[in-house]
């Protein structure tokens, strides 16, 4: 599924991440300046919440209530993740929106069978394409 939006428009993206019933594992792509915090602080706001969203750069992991999970894996290897717990993390039950998850990440979720979902953002001047597989 393809869909291009505004940033002002994003609240409808937002609206199908939530219906979603499985909820689940978002692993985010795009280039920097892309827009990848600014779909999590969209969905923090759809859902009810007034937490201040930021990069989660230095410390991994934001939580934001709500079952709303915020990771920011940039230059971090699977297996550092996994010492680090992080795959037992995704088996909570929420949204879990990891930013830079990439191949390495999804061969390894395939391995322990934890379902995720792949969105990658492209910048296209005032506009964003959200790209899933």
């Amino acid at each position: 599924m393809e869909i291009k939006l505004s940033e002002e428009e994003l609240d409808r993206l937002c609206e199908c991440i939530a219906l979603r019933e499985n909820k689940g594992v978002y692993l985010i792509e795009g280039k920097l300046g892309s827009g990848k915090t600014a779909l999590v602080k969209q969905f923090v706001k759809h859902l009810g919440s007034d937490a201040s969203v930021t990069s989660p750069t230095y410390v991994l992991c934001n939580h934001y209530g709500n079952g709303i999970y915020h990771y920011d894996i940039y230059h971090k290897k699977v297996a550092e993740l996994m010492a680090l717990g992080i795959l037992e993390e995704f088996e909570k039950e929420g949204w879990h929106f990891v930013e830079w998850g990439g191949d390495d990440l999804a061969r390894t979720l395939d391995v322990v069978m934890i379902p995720y979902k792949r969105l990658k953002i492209e910048m296209e001047g005032d506009f964003r394409k959200y790209i899933f597989k």
